[in-house]
């Protein structure tokens, strides 16, 4: 599956100093651990493309844009996978629903997404796949995992066919990124594409491997699985083996993935043999009218349609910025007006001569509040002094900082660091 087209990017002479993430299994800030000396390998969990992207998925996406350009900062090479969850129950019936070929919705819409992400300048993954397009090394997978006794048959209701499951009790390795209780996991797993009920599963967070073939629903033939099609967490291991390794470096998200997709993936690695990630730092909740955005609410602002009406797409990353990745936050007209007047006021700033010393100090502040968890408001209060003329106090800059070496150029580090261009 073709991605879409990346901005250029020009990054600023390598800082060598270490970008610092939240990790959710540990609830703590600390470096990156990168596991191989020059390169951080980062998997980001994509869409189901039944709608188009709204504000919560920005959210998302802009934060791992940010975490590769911290990685870029650093030093590194950075190598990005994404998947397309085309194959999953909402987006098939949503095609029911509106009498559409699932293939066609799918396709529709992910090419919208594609679109948004030119609009919104993040960067494009190597690895872009989708489920229907990585079936056969998804049955490659499962098939392992049926070869080392880890899964296991499930008879459909009406004796049809076997669904199969995996065995978690067999590696232990529910909750080991999550961290929660089993009441915690309850209150959520339904409602996130769980199966708690299912008569026949060994354990009731066991999680779906391959669903057997039913009727008027896409399906693939698998040998001794039987014709059917994969589970949700499956294709993510998947796509993440076969395009960057396990383990890797970095697993990003929404915080409502944390559990059961996050944990199950690595799960599902361990059953492999494998560790899945380094590192699991996860986007805050985006509200709108009171109520987290949802599809299901339909409270929902979309990035096309905010584009459609003439909004600046750098306005929306402003919007982004002023948020941090981790926080819940309500989207509102009143911020999207006040990052217009930001993004005018610093292009106003980008017109006067620039490269001298309060512009490095600057530069030098912007970067350590990237590195620093993707610190986006302190920057923002960097940017705000340099556009108003206003001294940046020397606390904004580290003291490892390279001195002499700092680049002076504000609205170059503003694009290479945070995306954002401030040619009108």
């Amino acid at each position: 599956m073709r991605s879409w087209n990346s901005p250029l990017i020009s990054p600023l002479p390598a800082s060598g100093l270490p970008v610092r993430l939240h990790d959710s299994r540990t609830d703590r800030i600390a470096p990156v651990p990168v596991l191989t000396q020059s390169r951080a390998r980062l998997y980001v969990c994509g869409i189901t493309p039944y709608d188009a992207t709204h504000l919560g998925h920005a959210a998302t996406y802009h934060a791992a844009d940010l975490m590769r350009r911290a990685f870029l900062d650093q030093g590194l090479e950075v190598e990005v996978a994404q998947n397309v969850t085309d194959v999953d129950d909402p987006l098939l019936e949503r095609a029911a629903r509106d009498g559409i070929d699932w293939k066609d919705l799918a396709e529709r819409e992910t090419d919208l997404f594609r679109e948004d992400m030119e609009h919104l300048r993040i960067l494009a993954p190597q690895t872009y796949r989708s489920v229907s397009e990585s079936m056969d090394e998804i049955i490659d997978l499962v098939q392992e995992l049926r070869a080392s006794g880890r899964a296991y048959r499930v008879p459909t209701a009406d004796a049809s066919g076997d669904d199969w499951y995996l065995d978690l009790a067999m590696d232990g390795s529910l909750g080991a990124v999550c961290g929660w209780d089993q009441e915690q996991m309850l209150e959520v797993f339904a409602d996130r594409g769980g199966d708690p009920e299912r008569e026949g599963k060994r354990g009731i967070f066991d999680p779906l491997l391959w669903r057997a073939e039913r009727e008027g629903e896409p399906a693939w033939d698998a040998a001794e699985l039987g014709r059917g099609r994969p589970g949700w967490h499956v294709e993510c291991v998947c796509i993440s083996r076969g395009a960057l390794g396990l383990p890797f470096d970095v697993q990003a998200g929404g915080r409502d993935l944390v559990f059961p997709h996050h944990d199950m993936c690595a799960a599902h690695a361990t059953a492999l043999g494998r560790p899945f990630a380094g590192t699991y730092p996860h986007t805050g909740m985006v509200a709108y009218e009171g109520e987290k955005m949802s599809k299901s609410l339909g409270n929902l602002v979309f990035v096309s349609r905010l584009v459609a009406r003439g909004v600046d797409p750098m306005a929306i990353r402003l919007v982004l910025m002023d948020h941090h990745y981790r926080s819940d936050w309500e989207w509102t007209d009143e911020d999207l007006e006040h990052a217009q007047r930001r993004l005018d006021a610093y292009r106003a700033a980008a017109r006067r001569e620039a490269g001298d010393q309060a512009d490095a100090y600057v530069v030098a502040g912007l970067r350590a509040a990237l590195r620093e968890d993707l610190d986006t408001p302190q920057a923002l209060v960097l940017l705000d002094a340099w556009a108003a003329g206003e001294s940046v106090p020397s606390s904004a800059v580290p003291t490892e900082d390279p001195g002499a070496e700092r680049p002076a150029d504000v609205p170059a580090a503003l694009d290479a660091l945070f995306g954002i261009t401030l040619t009108a």
